[in-house]
Protein backbone atom coordinates (compact mmCIF):
# COMPACT_ATOMS: atom_id res chain seq x y z
CA UNK A 1 0.00 0.00 0.00
CA UNK A 2 1.25 3.26 -1.01
CA UNK A 3 1.03 6.07 1.71
CA UNK A 4 1.20 8.77 -1.06
CA UNK A 5 1.85 9.91 -4.61
CA UNK A 6 5.43 9.73 -5.91
CA UNK A 7 5.30 5.90 -5.06
CA UNK A 8 6.40 6.35 -1.23
CA UNK A 9 5.55 2.96 0.74
CA UNK A 10 4.31 2.43 4.56
CA UNK A 11 6.82 1.40 7.30
CA UNK A 12 5.24 -1.30 9.37
CA UNK A 13 8.29 -2.15 11.64
CA UNK A 14 11.19 -0.31 12.66
CA UNK A 15 13.93 -2.32 14.15
CA UNK A 16 17.01 -0.54 14.21
CA UNK A 17 17.61 3.04 13.11
CA UNK A 18 20.36 5.24 13.87
CA UNK A 19 20.72 9.15 11.70
CA UNK A 20 17.89 7.50 9.61
CA UNK A 21 16.71 3.81 9.01
CA UNK A 22 19.02 1.24 9.22
CA UNK A 23 16.34 -2.08 9.49
CA UNK A 24 12.77 -3.23 9.48
CA UNK A 25 9.72 -4.22 8.07
CA UNK A 26 8.31 -1.77 5.08
CA UNK A 27 6.33 -2.61 1.61
CA UNK A 28 7.84 -2.98 -1.43
CA UNK A 29 6.14 -3.49 -4.18
CA UNK A 30 2.89 -3.30 -2.14
CA UNK A 31 4.15 -6.21 -0.36
CA UNK A 32 6.16 -6.06 2.90
CA UNK A 33 9.45 -6.51 3.09
CA UNK A 34 12.53 -6.94 5.43
CA UNK A 35 15.18 -4.16 4.87
CA UNK A 36 18.37 -3.93 6.21
CA UNK A 37 21.40 -1.37 5.65
CA UNK A 38 24.33 -2.79 3.62
CA UNK A 39 26.46 -1.10 5.90
CA UNK A 40 27.99 -3.02 8.88
CA UNK A 41 26.81 -1.43 12.08
CA UNK A 42 24.56 1.66 13.06
CA UNK A 43 26.47 4.57 12.43
CA UNK A 44 29.02 3.79 10.39
CA UNK A 45 30.06 5.29 6.74
CA UNK A 46 27.60 4.36 3.63
CA UNK A 47 30.52 2.98 1.62
CA UNK A 48 28.02 1.00 -0.55
CA UNK A 49 25.11 2.89 0.25
CA UNK A 50 21.75 1.10 -0.05
CA UNK A 51 19.93 -1.64 1.82
CA UNK A 52 19.33 -5.39 1.62
CA UNK A 53 15.27 -6.46 0.67
CA UNK A 54 13.65 -9.72 1.21
CA UNK A 55 10.45 -11.11 1.37
CA UNK A 56 8.27 -11.18 4.30
CA UNK A 57 5.72 -14.28 4.58
CA UNK A 58 2.24 -13.46 6.63
CA UNK A 59 2.92 -15.65 9.42
CA UNK A 60 5.64 -14.15 10.41
CA UNK A 61 4.14 -10.26 9.50
CA UNK A 62 1.99 -11.51 11.83
CA UNK A 63 4.45 -12.19 14.87
CA UNK A 64 6.73 -9.32 13.46
CA UNK A 65 3.37 -7.00 14.26
CA UNK A 66 2.59 -8.76 17.48
CA UNK A 67 6.08 -7.91 18.56
CA UNK A 68 5.92 -4.39 16.89
CA UNK A 69 2.54 -3.70 19.32
CA UNK A 70 4.86 -4.69 22.45
CA UNK A 71 7.46 -1.67 21.55
CA UNK A 72 4.95 0.77 21.00
CA UNK A 73 2.97 0.41 23.86
CA UNK A 74 6.12 0.58 25.73
CA UNK A 75 7.20 3.54 23.99
CA UNK A 76 4.35 5.39 24.52
CA UNK A 77 4.61 4.74 28.02
CA UNK A 78 8.25 5.95 27.99
CA UNK A 79 7.16 9.09 26.02
CA UNK A 80 4.83 9.88 28.95
CA UNK A 81 7.82 9.77 31.55
CA UNK A 82 6.32 6.46 32.75
CA UNK A 83 8.94 3.88 31.81
CA UNK A 84 12.27 3.72 31.96
CA UNK A 85 15.02 2.54 29.24
CA UNK A 86 15.60 -0.28 31.97
CA UNK A 87 11.99 -1.54 31.62
CA UNK A 88 12.65 -2.00 27.29
CA UNK A 89 11.16 -4.99 26.19
CA UNK A 90 14.31 -5.57 24.15
CA UNK A 91 16.39 -5.56 27.27
CA UNK A 92 15.15 -9.55 27.65
CA UNK A 93 13.85 -11.17 30.79
CA UNK A 94 11.06 -7.89 30.83
CA UNK A 95 8.03 -8.95 28.65
CA UNK A 96 8.21 -13.25 28.22
CA UNK A 97 6.66 -13.17 24.99
CA UNK A 98 8.37 -10.27 23.27
CA UNK A 99 11.32 -12.61 24.44
CA UNK A 100 9.93 -15.87 22.64
CA UNK A 101 9.08 -13.82 19.53
CA UNK A 102 12.25 -12.37 19.43
CA UNK A 103 13.59 -16.34 19.50
CA UNK A 104 11.18 -16.84 16.72
CA UNK A 105 12.07 -14.25 14.46
CA UNK A 106 16.10 -14.07 14.51
CA UNK A 107 16.52 -16.28 12.30
CA UNK A 108 13.57 -14.50 9.19
CA UNK A 109 16.04 -11.30 10.34
CA UNK A 110 19.34 -12.60 9.09
CA UNK A 111 19.52 -10.94 5.20
CA UNK A 112 19.70 -14.14 2.82
CA UNK A 113 22.05 -14.89 -0.29
CA UNK A 114 19.06 -14.46 -2.24
CA UNK A 115 18.24 -10.83 -0.85
CA UNK A 116 18.21 -7.86 -3.56
CA UNK A 117 19.47 -5.07 -3.15
CA UNK A 118 17.32 -1.27 -3.21
CA UNK A 119 18.11 2.47 -2.46
CA UNK A 120 15.56 4.27 -0.52
CA UNK A 121 14.29 7.73 -0.59
CA UNK A 122 12.87 8.76 2.99
CA UNK A 123 9.80 11.07 3.33
CA UNK A 124 8.75 12.06 6.88
CA UNK A 125 5.33 11.90 7.61
CA UNK A 126 4.47 15.45 9.44
CA UNK A 127 1.36 17.40 10.96
CA UNK A 128 -0.36 17.53 13.93
CA UNK A 129 -0.81 14.05 16.14
CA UNK A 130 1.88 12.31 13.65
CA UNK A 131 3.49 10.01 16.23
CA UNK A 132 6.71 8.70 15.71
CA UNK A 133 6.15 4.99 16.11
CA UNK A 134 2.67 3.74 15.68
CA UNK A 135 0.52 0.22 15.64
CA UNK A 136 0.24 0.77 12.00
CA UNK A 137 4.16 1.66 11.37
CA UNK A 138 6.38 4.27 11.71
CA UNK A 139 6.49 8.49 10.68
CA UNK A 140 7.95 7.85 7.52
CA UNK A 141 7.70 6.00 4.40
CA UNK A 142 10.64 4.95 1.84
CA UNK A 143 10.19 5.32 -1.85
CA UNK A 144 12.07 2.16 -3.25
CA UNK A 145 14.66 2.35 -6.56
CA UNK A 146 17.22 -0.42 -8.16
CA UNK A 147 19.95 2.42 -8.65
CA UNK A 148 21.40 5.86 -7.50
Amino acid sequence: MTTGADGFEVVHIELDKYNGPWSGVADVGGRPHYFQARWSLPGDADPEGGYFVWPVDAETFALEREAWGIFVRWNARFEAGEAGLDSHPGVGGIDPRYDELDGLLKSSREVPPDARVLWGDIEYLIGDGVQRYRVEGCDYAIRWRSSD
